[in-house]
């Protein structure tokens, strides 16, 4: 099981300024990198104990994450 947080600037480490600008400049992709950030630190602290839960809980939100991490990587491919 991974303890690493994944921060969309570690996830998409070349693309820190399109992050950023479509942060500032389009507020779906703001809600949807805000999102992402929420579920990862709830993931991040199921994994290390903190807020402990099942497996099938953390591999549920594991799978949303995954999801706006597609849609995130989506807006950047065309940023």
């Amino acid at each position: 099981m991974s303890h690493v947080a994944h921060e969309l600037h570690e996830e998409f480490p070349e693309q820190a300024e399109a992050i950023h600008a479509l942060k500032a400049n389009n507020a779906h992709f703001a809600r949807i990198a805000e999102d992402y950030h929420t579920l990862n630190r709830a993931i991040h602290r199921m994994e290390t104990n903190v807020e402990p839960a099942d497996d099938a809980t953390i591999e549920d939100l594991k799978k949303q994450r995954l999801v706006l991490k597609d849609e995130i990587a989506g807006f950047l491919a065309t940023a």
